[in-house]
């Protein structure tokens, strides 16, 4: 996989879904490079990305995930995770796809609470209900991730590493790779 010009994997999901402890575990497999277009976003805004919720809020840093994807337009080998939201964005999805084979990590709405619950860094979980922000959300972007994407993992009882072995094996089926 790490040939320039490779297929990439894309990994779409939830917050709380695994996409970057699944992407690192893919990544190392196929020996491609990881990449997590939140950390991308940081790198190129200078900004933590709850100081840019704070000060500049959900849209500008919409903006900055957009941007983060052109920048990896050209790039092959890479295991891409990204934010949760990005699929609400159209013309990030277009990106997405071009970009390579889309994976969608799903969970239920009970595990994905679980996990994110604990992680007080969520701006768009400081709200008076976190637990209907997430099921409000949840049921809004769903149907964008099943739309964005080519295949879907349910992430609800698996490992990590469960999960990693699962995408390596369909990605190494898929009959669009290069």
């Amino acid at each position: 996989m790490s040939a320039p010009g490779s297929e990439n994997v894309v990994l779409v999901g939830f917050m709380g879904s695994g996409k970057s402890s699944v992407g690192r575990l893919v990544a190392r497999t196929l020996q491609g490079r990881f990449v997590d277009t939140d950390r991308l976003v940081v790198e190129l805004a200078g900004r933590e990305i709850t100081e840019i919720f704070a000060t500049e809020g959900e849209a500008f840093f919409r903006q900055q995930e957009s941007r983060a994807l052109k920048s990896l337009r050209g790039q092959g080998g890479l295991v891409i995770a990204t934010g949760g939201g990005i699929v609400t964005v159209p013309k990030n999805v277009t990106m997405l796809k071009e970009l390579g084979l889309v994976v969608w990590l799903s969970a239920s709405e009970e595990i994905i609470w679980d996990r994110v619950s604990r992680n007080q860094k969520r701006p768009l979980l400081h709200t008076p209900d976190p637990r209907s922000t997430v099921r409000e959300l949840l049921g809004k972007r769903n149907p964008l991730y099943e739309q964005a994407a080519d295949l879907q993992v349910d992430t609800t009882h698996l490992t990590h590493a469960d999960v990693a072995e699962l995408i390596c094996k369909q990605v190494k089926a898929w009959p669009g790779r290069k």
